[in-house]
C-alpha cells in the first residue's frame, strides 16, 4: 500500500453539513445507541451461553447475530464518539482498511443470519410437527460457522480491491466509518470498476438472503391468516411484524444507499450518511430486544437471575 499511496491517514467527516451546535446531540445519540447495543447484545450472549435450557436452534442463531452486531458497534461507534468528544476524526491508512474489512464482513454476516432466522421461523410455523427433525442445534451452529467464514471472505475481497487503488490526494471520507464507496472515490485513479464490483458483491450478499426472507415471511403470513382464529397464531403474527421492522430497517435504507452510489439519485451527502447510520446502528440495538429480550423464556431467565442476585446480596 505504501508504495502506491501518499495518503497516511483519512479524516472521517460524518455529516458534512452538520452545524457545530448539533455536535453534542449527535454524540449523545451515538453514546446512547452504543450503550444500549453493548448491554442488550452482551446480555443476550451471556444469557444464551450460561443457560442450558436456552440451547435451542433459535437462540443459537440469535447469539450469533448479537455477537456480530456487538463487534460492529465496537469497531465503529467509539471512533464516532472520539470525533465529537475529543475532536479526533482521523484514522490511519491501514486502520481504515482494517475497519473496512470488519464493516463489510459483519454486514454480510448479519444478512446471512437474518435469513437463517427467517427460515427457522418458517419451519417452526409452517411445519411445526417436523421442526425438530429438520432443525437442530448442531445444524444451526454449523451453518453459522459457514456464514462467518463466507462473510470473512467477502470482507477480505472488498478490502483488497479497495486497498489496491492508489490514494495520493483527498482524504476526507464522507461517512462515520470506512467502507468501500466513500473510500475508493478518493483514489487518484478510476474507481468506477471497483465500485461496480463492490456493488455486485453487495447485491449478491444482501439480495439473495432477502429473497429467502421474503419467501419465508410470505409463507408464514399465509399460514397465520389461514388460522387467524387462534390466539397462538395471532401472537405469532405480532412476533413476525416486529421481526419485519428490523428487517425493513436493515435492508431498505441499505438498498437506497447502494442505488444512490451507482446512479447518484440523492444529491444530499448528509441524507446519504443518515441512511447509512439507520441501517448500520438502529437494527443493532433493536434486534436483541425484538428477537430475544421480549421472549418469555429470556424474561423468566433474567428475572430468576435478578432475584437470585438480590437474595445473595
Amino acid at each position: 500500500m505504501e508504495n502506491q499511496s501518499a495518503v497516511s491517514e483519512f479524516v472521517l467527516v460524518g455529516f458534512p453539513g452538520l452545524p457545530l451546535k448539533l455536535y453534542n446531540l449527535v454524540s449523545m445519540i451515538a453514546f446512547f445507541i452504543f450503550n444500549i447495543s453493548l448491554y442488550a447484545n452482551g446480555i443476550v450472549i451471556v444469557v444464551n451461553t450460561k443457560n442450558v435450557h436456552l440451547h435451542k436452534p433459535m437462540y443459537v442463531i440469535i447469539a450469533n447475530l448479537a455477537l456480530s452486531d456487538l463487534l460492529m458497534d465496537i469497531i465503529t461507534l467509539p471512533k464516532i464518539l472520539a470525533k465529537y468528544w475529543f475532536g479526533d476524526n482521523s484514522i490511519s491508512f491501514n486502520l481504515c482498511f482494517f475497519q473496512m474489512f470488519f464493516v463489510h464482513n459483519l454486514s454480510a454476516l448479519d444478512s446471512f443470519i437474518i435469513m437463517l432466522m427467517a427460515i427457522d421461523r418458517y419451519v417452526a410455523i409452517c411445519k411445526p410437527l417436523r421442526y425438530f427433525s429438520i432443525i437442530s442445534n448442531g445444524l444451526m451452529a454449523n451453518i453459522c460457522c459457514v456464514f462467518w467464514f463466507t462473510a470473512a471472505i467477502i470482507g477480505m475481497y472488498v478490502t483488497i480491491i479497495s486497498a489496491k487503488l492508489p490514494y495520493c490526494g483527498p482524504n476526507r471520507i464522507k461517512n462515520y466509518y470506512c467502507s468501500l464507496t466513500p473510500v475508493v472515490v478518493l483514489a487518484c485513479a478510476d474507481s468506477a470498476p471497483t465500485r461496480k464490483i463492490g456493488f455486485v458483491t453487495a447485491m449478491i450478499a444482501h439480495l439473495l438472503p432477502l429473497s429467502f426472507i421474503i419467501f419465508s415471511y410470505v409463507r408464514i403470513i399465509k399460514a397465520i391468516r389461514s388460522t387467524s382464529g387462534s390466539e397462538t397464531w395471532q401472537k405469532a403474527f405480532y412476533t413476525c411484524t416486529t421481526h419485519l421492522f428490523v428487517i425493513v430497517m436493515y435492508y431498505v435504507p441499505r438498498l437506497m444507499v447502494y442505488i444512490y452510489n451507482q446512479v447518484q439519485l440523492i444529491p444530499n451527502a448528509d441524507l446519504n450518511v443518515l441512511l447509512i447510520c439507520l441501517y448500520t446502528f438502529v437494527p443493532h440495538f433493536a434486534s436483541p430486544i425484538v428477537y430475544c429480550l421480549r421472549t418469555e423464556e429470556i424474561k423468566q431467565t433474567l428475572l430468576k437471575a435478578f432475584k437470585k442476585k438480590k437474595i445473595n446480596s
